[in-house]
């Protein structure tokens, strides 16, 4: 193992690229293939990726974007810090390939290494692709879009592969399966994100004491850190039974356990979503980047897979309403969460290895993945 040279992978900020890379570390470890992380101290991947028994390699680099003039004033002074510190991280680990996942981390690296003739893998999450993939597009080996046609730029280079997802999610019991073990009582999950959505929190709610008492419901709502406490309350005040707490842990069971999920439309979710095939209510974020929430959304939403609900539309009624006529028909959310698996793809970790091992010249088994 000593011997062999490692894949990087450079990726951060966010779960959103931190843990598509991590499921495709794990799939290339399990199969010999050495990895190193190149991420910042600031990002997710500080914490997660060391406790992954992965080796970091650590970058000073933070993003452009919305950070104000100063930020920009020093963007020159910082980049050329990063770009050497991407060099020697080059020299040392000596990586037979380099995958970046999205996220400002990945631009030096990924630039550093195209000039130093190692290939270079991009990885686009986002119906929308990112500045930092966009930029690096261009000087990429391969580019792997999560969702399909999102570079356009990039067209003879692209690959639709999907996004990579846990094994323990994309594994999970037909959705008919898991509707029935529920009985009559429909199961709805709402997910926040580690921050929680305020917009859910304050909404739903009031939506539910909305709904015809025929329909029958267990409730379980993921708040957010420091959120939790405000989410019961506003259930308390709509005479509401909720399970609410500011994390789940487990969202392979929590997935599991519902039959439609009220969320955000962040990549992951979405692919996320699919692999489970579950119904969904999505609410897109209103301020992410280039509106990338919504795009990605409209992926499920135009295949029939979910109901796609700006924040600006957003009401308790119109989600009641929404809601009734989801849920007073078990068969409707049987057949979006069926649509969503179609459009799944539950390979996508294995292939996205498989491409990055066979640039670094190793044998890659998908099946094993898989």
């Amino acid at each position: 193992m000593e011997n062999k040279r490692p894949v990087l992978i450079t990726a951060g900020g966010t779960g959103g690229h931190v843990y598509p890379g991590l499921a495709v570390a794990r799939a290339l470890q399990e199969q010999g293939v050495p990895v190193v992380w190149m991420g910042t101290h600031k990002g997710l991947e500080a914490r997660v990726i060391p406790e992954a028994g992965i080796e970091m390699a650590w970058l000073d680099v933070t993003g452009l974007r919305g950070k104000g003039v100063m930020a920009l004033v020093l963007a020159p002074f910082k980049l050329v810090k990063a770009l050497y510190q991407s060099v020697a991280i080059m020299r040392k680990h000596k990586p037979v390939a380099v995958l970046g996942m999205g996220g400002f981390v990945a631009g030096p690296g990924g630039l550093v290494a195209s000039l130093m003739k190692i290939p270079v893998v991009i990885h686009e999450q986002n119906a929308i692709p990112g500045l930092t993939n966009r930029l690096l597009s261009k000087f990429s080996t391969k580019v792997l879009e999560g969702f399909p046609g999102s570079f356009t730029q990039a067209k003879d280079k692209a690959v639709p592969i999907g996004n990579p997802v846990r094994k323990d999610i994309a594994g999970l019991p037909a959705p008919a399966e898991r509707m029935k073990q529920h009985g009559d009582k429909l199961h709805l999950l709402i997910i926040g994100g580690s921050l929680g959505a305020q917009a859910l929190n304050e909404t739903v709610p009031v939506a539910l004491a909305q709904l015809d008492e025929s329909i029958r419901l267990v409730v379980r709502h993921q708040a957010g850190r420091d959120k939790d406490a405000m989410t019961r309350e506003c259930y308390e005040k709509a005479s509401v039974d909720a399970q609410v707490s500011p994390f789940i842990e487990d969202m392979a069971e929590a997935y599991g356990w519902a039959d439609l999920v009220i969320c955000r439309s962040g990549a992951l979710t979405v692919a996320e979503l699919a692999a489970a095939g579950l119904a969904s209510v999505l609410v897109p974020y209103p301020y992410a980047v280039d509106d990338h929430q919504t795009a990605n959304g409209l992926y499920l939403s135009e295949n029939g897979a979910a109901i796609l609900l700006p924040q600006t539309d957003l009401t308790a009624s119109a989600l009641a309403e929404h809601l009734e006529k989801m849920m007073q028909t078990p068969e409707r959310l049987l057949q979006m969460g069926e649509r969503a698996r179609e459009l799944a793809r539950p390979d996508a970790t294995a292939e996205v290895a498989a491409i990055v091992a066979g640039l670094a010249d190793y044998r890659f088994n998908t099946e094993v993945v898989a």
